[in-house]
């Protein structure tokens, strides 16, 4: 199975503003990988995510996403990176006046489809990948928790990205919920889209172990996971 780096840091240093948040970051990961992002709030999970889809410039180091360099990322070319990947977010972030159907309608506007027909296939092509074929017509807040981040992983997936960040993607889902979210993101994972997911919630790598990273004391080292 051929693999592509969808992610190449090599000695990066990442800030906030003056603030020097992580230090000699040096990460790959490939389309095939999943990999855990671990670390105690303010030790630099989000800052490290934020880099990655363009939302804090690359100051110190080389670093690529798909096939954007970080390093010269013209404030013209954050939507087209963007594009290439998938972010999922703890809150759904769905609009909330408009159905299923037109907010993954208005992604898929938004990013340069103009062909209805084209538009309507793949609204239904992800609904059905994520398990949520019958309910386009529904509204965000007729929608549990679970579903609603179902919605935002269908949405994620509009594009075809070769990457899907997940930033606590769990963080306001029941355990039950949040077992049956990791299920699907270990699907997408196997059909060959890399994941890394920035998580608190230890007893999911527990139950679906997969390389992890820390972030700590500056630092992001590869980490084993024994016991909560």
């Amino acid at each position: 199975m051929s693999t592509q780096n969808v992610i190449d840091l090599q000695d990066v240093n990442i800030f906030q503003r003056e603030h020097l948040v992580l230090s000699s970051v040096t990460l790959s990961i490939d389309t095939h990988e999943f990999v855990y992002l671990i670390g105690e709030t303010g030790s630099g999970k989000s800052s490290l995510l934020k880099t990655l889809y363009g939302d804090l410039p690359l100051q110190q180091g080389t670093g690529t996403v798909t096939n954007f360099s970080l390093n010269d990322l013209k404030e013209s070319e954050i939507p087209f990176l963007r594009r290439e990947l998938g972010i999922v977010f703890q809150d759904f972030q769905l609009l909330t006046d408009r159905s299923v159907n037109n907010n993954l309608f208005f992604v898929l506007k938004a990013t340069g489809w103009t062909d209805k027909k084209a538009i309507d296939r793949k609204i239904q092509e992800v609904l059905k990948k994520v398990g949520m074929s019958t309910k386009g017509h529904k509204m965000p807040y007729q929608l549990s928790g679970g579903e609603q981040q179902r919605i935002a992983i269908a949405r994620a997936l509009l594009n075809d990205p070769k990457l899907i960040l997940a930033d606590e993607p769990t963080g306001n889902l029941d355990p039950g919920t949040s077992e049956e979210i990791m299920l699907l993101l270990k699907d997408i994972n196997a059909s060959g889209t890399g994941i890394l997911m920035a998580t608190h919630d230890y007893s999911l790598i527990l139950k679906f172990p997969s390389k992890t990273i820390k972030c700590d004391k500056g630092r992001v080292v590869e980490t084993v996971q024994r016991s909560l």
